[in-house]
């Protein structure tokens, strides 16, 4: 992978991270960044599950859209949780 495709990665992270917070509150910039990653995999794996395809013709857009979904689902499974 290069340099570049991390950079990208870690801002979709961010970006997914931070319009979560939104939603499900919290502050942080490492928790933006984790919980965006780890929102990624989540909102890939249901949006996946279940069948549905957001009608979003950037691939960038559409990823931080994934990864919001998922950020949301994390954090508020997380919390239900501790």
């Amino acid at each position: 992978m290069q340099g570049h495709a991390f950079l990208v990665w870690g801002a979709i992270g961010l970006l997914a991270g931070w319009l979560a917070s939104f939603v499900v509150g919290g502050g942080g910039l490492i928790r933006y960044l984790v919980s965006g990653l780890i929102g990624s995999f989540v909102g890939g794996l249901v949006l996946q599950w279940t069948g549905i395809s957001l009608p979003i013709a950037s691939p960038f857009l559409h990823e931080v859209a994934v990864a919001t979904i998922g950020a949301i689902i994390f954090v508020f499974l997380a919390r239900m949780v501790v």
